[in-house]
């Protein structure tokens, strides 16, 4: 799995763990629509530290405690 891929299923679980909706993502976060369906469509192949830090923003959390689930494991990222 890419590294978009898995911040788009990150993205996925933590909006349904917190009852959130992807609009309130967006702005919350200050991320744009399109990006934002960029990587939930799985359209990018990377994703910069900068919109990863603006997803923990917007869920309220630390960039360390977005990255702290399995989907991030070395053995299951595909850095090609």
């Amino acid at each position: 799995m890419n590294v978009c891929k898995a911040v788009g299923l990150r993205v996925s679980e933590l909006l349904a763990k917190n009852n959130m909706t992807l609009y309130r993502l967006e702005q919350k976060s200050g991320i744009q629509h399109g990006t934002m369906m960029c990587i939930m469509n799985e359209r990018n192949k990377n994703v910069t530290l900068k919109t990863v830090i603006m997803l923990a923003k917007g869920f309220d959390m630390s960039v360390i405690d977005f990255w702290n689930c399995d989907l991030f494991n070395n053995d299951l990222i595909d850095l090609e």
